[in-house]
């Protein structure tokens, strides 16, 4: 039967409803309700953040021995003190108060607008200002502002993806549902943060800001705490185990010093000169400059870091959690087979044009497209494709006419005459339009069974074939094959009637065959996969979608799946973390695909596996995403289409939402914690040789050998400068080809503590030996002994950092020697240090004396036989491995 071409879902809504509130009544609710925002972290004030940069125990420390020093009024020592802490603050805040600006600019720009119906006219007012019971006006590409409750709708879908994982659009209509039951059987109501893509709507606004499900969700992002991270508990211990050794230097040095009848002036004196060696003031510096190169470079690459020690923390991911839904997938549906009574076809979703096999073009591939063009309400356009609205089934099926190099301009001129629209009751949609000769043609698609229920043929090449009972099962099954796949499906089928003006029309059909869609993946992705398998990073799909749609994704992107059972759904995943037995552990581990995964059960299994010992990293663009992202070691937010409540949460936003995005990620983080070790080992070394320089001399009763400025005055300069460069390395190329590192490992590892305990001796024997030659054989005066230390101990640090490349590089194939900010530092500090001899105030505040060719001898010795002995040593480490 011929019906009107436009289909309007209604009922008569109530009079308040056809005008609206007045505007009165909604600023009264404003002010009674508050704005309709969610709950979002608040940005810290510039106070907070700046009082944050001294909550440190090497903060305390070293206010401790300015504290000290003032006491025994040792004024320009404590000064100094404060001043290193101070500029390192300043360094902290700097960087971290950009990062939460640019954090606010980014909620700033996804501010919006909503459409309502206020004093019977439409009106745009912010988002935040719509209030319970406003009007809500949708259509295809707006966002709804608010949840609300539907009284009028015309052939509307709405996107909730973000809510629920679900690629496919949800059909509204006016049934009503039960309030509690799921999202996705809440067809009456819409939620805030989700997309129409087609169709219009109104709708009465039922819940504002945190009393919307989106509200919901966002309450388990404000539970979820995160923890410091990996690298910061790392660091703190690193200096409160050099903070241990100087106390037990110190406490050694005071009870031989006591027993010798020494003053406690002169005792505690020394003893603020060794805490400042113990403290390697530019560690904490270089590791924020160096994670803070990391976040430049990672920015050119789109990602934004918004804390500096993520970066580090995500190189020492070994698991990623990952949502299906537009992080592996592209988001928007593609045609993935055509099945033609000849045979199934697969095609390629990213290709950017499809030449079928010439047979097709007989077998009924041509009719099918035409069928897919016309039964169509869609735009779409090869040159926008960003811009097509409509249903993504029907957007897929233009773009696949395209490709195929169809006429589709040809076909849509002959114009439509009426439609059915499609609905819950027929499942079908079909188009009559004018044929040759008088002629109506009719166009076709829907669910599978209703089509087939209207067919009487099968189109073939040889022409029109009776649909038997036998071929009518056959096609039943195939629909049940694509389905276990993944795939969702839509059938079509064609009629040519008599007259064009015929009423009955949707009967008699011939059946063209099946067309099946899949929301393909991100090209890019398997690469990237493959980088991380090499890597030994296992990436595991978290999705709330169809368990068949996750295991196809998965397949396609090379995921490795176990056997048997690759699929962990949702009631299963509740019962293994609630009864984890040996088995279920097991599962847990070797598993990579959860499906129909609840927002709270993926909170749930970043909290297990880190319960368990793993670095978890979680990445996800939906509001469904937003409490595991938070709590997860490191969340990575997809900043294109992702949502702000998921941004907010997250550690690293991805401005091209590119998967690979995380694998360069990755690569920054485990080549800036290769650069960190590396200079930490270089810090530590050169501070524990100031540790045994001044407790020796004080031991052997030459007072604490070198000044306090002195020795702050080589911390801060032959410390920081050459740490630094070190900081800045490019890395190793192979970075990637590396399994994660234990992340219960400490930055030094034994093996490090012995090799850079060997180092500092080396220079202190050395240093020591200068001294005693000096003093023994009178060639130097006390003070003139100082300088020996003093410039002696800046020299061997200096030509110490060409000693920092991996253990067994020989000299001449050092990377540390390509590395240009090595040799800038080098100057720097040379340049510097001559300063401190030719400005006199200086050279007055450091006691520097005139120096000798025999004094300058003394100095330089140490440093040119310390690289030469420890190049000897790298080289048989070098061959005790080997053997």
């Amino acid at each position: 039967m011929l019906v009107a071409p436009a289909f309007v879902e209604t009922q008569a809504p109530p009079a308040p409803r056809a005008l609206g509130l007045t505007e009165a009544e909604a600023q009264r609710r404003l002010l009674a309700d508050g704005p309709n925002a969610t709950e979002t972290t608040a940005d810290d004030s510039w106070a907070r953040v700046l009082l944050r940069q001294f909550r440190s125990l090497t903060v305390a420390v070293l206010g401790g021995a300015a504290g000290f020093s003032f006491a025994f009024h040792e004024r320009a020592e404590g000064y100094a003190i404060l001043a290193v802490i101070l500029v390192n603050a300043l360094i902290g805040f700097w960087l971290e108060w950009n990062a939460q600006t640019s954090m606010a600019a980014l909620r700033r720009l996804g501010l919006s607008v909503a459409r309502v119906l206020r004093d019977g006219q439409i009106r745009a007012v912010p988002a935040d200002a719509v209030v319970v019971g406003d009007v809500l006006l949708l259509e295809a590409g707006e966002v709804v502002a608010a949840d609300a409750e539907l009284f009028e709708a015309q052939q509307l879908q709405v996107n909730e993806s973000a809510l629920t994982g679900e690629s496919m659009p949800v059909s509204k209509q006016l049934t009503p549902t039960e309030p509690d039951a799921p999202l996705a059987e809440q067809v009456n109501r819409l939620f805030k943060g989700t997309a129409v893509v087609n169709g219009t709507a109104r709708a009465v606004v039922t819940g504002v800001g945190s009393a919307t499900q989106l509200g919901a969700i966002t309450h388990l992002v404000q539970q979820a705490r995160h923890a410091a991270t990996p690298l910061e508990v790392k660091l703190e211990a690193l200096a409160r185990q050099l903070i241990y050794i100087t106390v037990g230097l110190a406490l050694l040095f005071v009870v031989v010093g006591l027993l010798r009848g020494a003053s406690v002036g002169g005792l505690l004196q020394t003893a603020i000169v060794l805490a400042v060696a113990a403290i390697p003031e530019g560690m904490s510096i270089v590791a924020t400059l160096a994670l803070a190169n990391g976040m430049l470079r990672l920015a050119r690459h789109h990602v934004l870091v918004k804390r500096l020690a993520a970066v580090e923390t995500l190189g020492s991911t070994d698991i990623i959690f990952t949502d299906k839904t537009g992080t592996l997938t592209q988001n928007r549906m593609a045609v993935h087979t055509v099945w033609l009574p000849e045979g199934r076809v697969e095609l390629a979703a990213g290709a950017p044009s499809i030449v079928p096999d010439p047979r097709l073009r007989g077998l009924g591939y041509d009719h099918l497209l035409r069928v897919a063009v016309l039964c169509n309400n869609a735009t779409y356009s090869p040159a926008d494709a960003d811009a097509a609205l409509g249903d993504p089934l029907e957007v897929a099926l233009l773009s696949l006419a395209h490709r195929s190099q169809f006429d589709v301009d040809g076909a849509l001129a002959v114009g439509r005459l009426a439609e059915q629209p499609f609905n819950s009751d027929t499942r079908l949609m079909a188009t009559l339009h004018r044929h040759a000769d008088g002629q109506g043609w009719v166009a076709v698609k829907g669910a599978a069974e209703e089509v087939l229920r209207s067919c009487t043929s099968v189109h073939t090449a040889d022409g029109p074939q009776l649909l038997t009972p036998e071929e009518h099962t056959r096609w039943l099954q195939r629909v049940d094959e694509l389905a276990r796949a993944g795939l969702r499906t839509l059938a079509l089928a064609y009629r040519i009637v008599p007259c064009a003006g015929q009423p009955d029309w949707a009967h008699e059909l011939s059946w063209l065959g099946l067309v099946a869609f899949l929301d393909p993946p991100r090209p890019e992705v398997i690469p990237a996969l493959e980088s991380c398998h090499r890597a030994g990073i296992r990436v595991v799909m978290i999705t709330g979608d169809h368990p068949a749609t996750a295991l196809t994704v998965a397949r396609q992107v090379h995921l490795p799946l176990e056997e048997g059972q690759p699929v962990i759904t949702g009631p299963e995943l509740a019962s293994l973390l609630l009864h984890p037995n040996g088995a279920g552990r097991r599962r847990l581990r070797h598993t990579a695909v959860f499906a129909r995964v609840s927002p709270a059960q993926k909170l749930e299994m970043v909290r297990y596996y880190q319960q368990q010992g793993h670095v978890v990293a979680m990445t996800g663009d939906g509001v469904n995403d937003a409490p595991a992202l938070k709590k997860a070691d490191i969340g990575v937010a997809m900043g294109l289409r992702g949502t702000q409540v998921a941004a907010e949460a997250a550690a690293l936003v991805l401005r091209d939402d590119s998967f690979a995005s995380i694998v360069t990620a990755v690569e920054q983080g485990r080549i800036i914690f290769t650069n960190i070790r590396r200079f930490v080992l270089y810090l530590v070394s050169c501070n524990l040789s100031e540790i045994l320089v001044v407790t020796a001399a004080g031991l052997a009763g030459h007072g604490a050998g070198l000044l306090p400025l002195q020795i702050l005055f080589l911390n801060l300069l032959t410390d920081v400068f050459p740490a630094l460069a070190l900081g800045l390395g490019k890395g190793s190329p192979k970075v990637m080809h590396h399994p994660p590192r234990n992340p219960q490992a400490p930055i030094m590892r034994p093996g490090d503590w012995r090799l850079a305990a060997t180092y500092a001796t080396l220079m202190t024997l050395l240093l020591l030996a200068s001294y005693y030659v000096g003093r023994h054989y009178g060639l130097t005066t006390l003070a003139e002994s100082n300088n020996v230390l003093f410039y002696g101990l800046a020299g061997t640090q200096l030509l110490h950092v060409f000693n920092m490349a991996s253990v067994g590089t020989p000299l001449r194939h050092n990377d540390v020697l390509r590395n240009g900010y090595v040799w800038l530092a080098l100057a720097l500090c040379t340049g510097l240090l001559l300063l401190t001899y030719l400005v006199a105030p200086l050279r007055a505040l450091l006691g520097v004396q005139p120096l000798s060719p025999v004094v300058l001898a003394l100095i330089l010795a140490p440093a040119a036989a310390t690289l030469l002995l420890a190049q000897v040593l790298s080289f048989a480490l070098t061959k005790k491995s080997k053997h």
